[in-house]
């Protein structure tokens, strides 16, 4: 299978994403661009930006997309929340529903069977439609946090159709 590659003993096509680990400087630089970007009160900026619990850190090879799928852990507990996608930008000219599509291949086969949600501040996006890459790749709206940010989720087990 050609761009084909194996996780778990399943093999899953790739086509956009490589893996990458947290403090990359390419994927840090596309992070520091995303709205949940954050700094130290004294103003620096830290060299990893993932944090605490396990993560795939996808990136383009040419770092104009980055994708963060996190599994929160803590006090040494997994939280049952599911898998959230932590950060998500797309700077390239790849369909962002075709990106997350394709991300969530990556966290099935860490995660199989998890559900998969993020969170959306719609005061922090360009778009009139927050949220709308998420929903043309098939997630649902779930409500609403309580500091007011969307939340969305895809329940589906198992891969998608290819």
């Amino acid at each position: 299978m050609k761009g084909a590659f194996p996780i778990q003993g399943h093999f899953f096509e790739r086509r956009h994403w490589v893996q990458t680990k947290d403090a990359d400087p390419g994927a840090r630089r596309l992070y520091r661009r995303h709205y949940s970007s954050r700094v130290y009160a004294d103003g620096r900026r830290p060299a990893k930006f993932v944090g605490p619990g396990e993560y795939i850190c996808l990136v383009l090879p040419d770092y104009s997309a980055l994708f963060v799928w996190r599994r929160f852990i803590e006090n040494g507990e997994t939280k049952p929340k599911g898998i959230n996608c932590a950060v998500f930008r797309n700077e390239s000219q790849v369909l962002s529903s075709e990106l997350i599509l394709e991300a969530e291949d990556w966290a099935r086969m860490r995660w199989p069977g998890e559900k998969l949600y993020t969170y959306v501040n719609g005061d922090k996006v360009r778009s009139t439609n927050p949220g709308y890459c998420f929903l043309c790749a098939g997630w649902s709206k779930a409500g609403t946090s309580k500091g007011g940010l969307i939340i969305l989720e895809k329940r589906t087990q198992g891969r998608r159709p290819t």
